[in-house]
């Protein structure tokens, strides 16, 4: 069962990230649930993490932890959305970031998508440096 599950998030997953219409959702959908923790670009420096705390992940420069859909690859878009409708608890993470079980598909590949978009900034941001400008 979980395996056609998996295969279910893998598939909606893959169609996702070109297909998310303007993205606006996403964005919408990240600012109103991930941004108080994971800061507004994705840097995990958001104003909800209390001093002392342990920081989320900076998913922005693509250093993932968990390979949610056990494929031997950390940070796949499938990944992404299995611990975001799940929650990392579930995947031996932190508790403090809530499971988004409510979510409709689409809307966590929105999410996903969004997440994109932050670290493709950070790559073009590097690039320009890298070229001086």
């Amino acid at each position: 069962m979980r395996a056609i599950a998996t295969l279910v998030v893998l598939v909606l997953v893959s169609v996702s990230a070109a297909e998310s219409a303007s993205g606006s959702e996403g964005k919408a959908l990240y600012d109103a649930l991930c941004q108080t923790c994971h800061g507004t670009l994705g840097d995990g420096d958001g104003v909800g993490i209390p001093e002392g705390m342990l920081r989320p992940r900076p998913f922005r420069v693509a250093v993932f932890k968990f390979d949610a859909d056990a494929d031997w690859q950390k940070g796949t878009d499938a990944d992404l959305a299995l611990v975001i409708r799940n929650g990392p608890a579930v995947y031996g993470g932190s508790a403090f970031m809530p499971p988004w079980p409510t979510l409709e598909d689409a809307q966590i590949v929105d999410l996903v998508a969004h997440i994109r978009k932050l670290q493709q900034s950070v790559r073009a941001q590097g690039e320009l440096s890298a070229q001086g400008g």
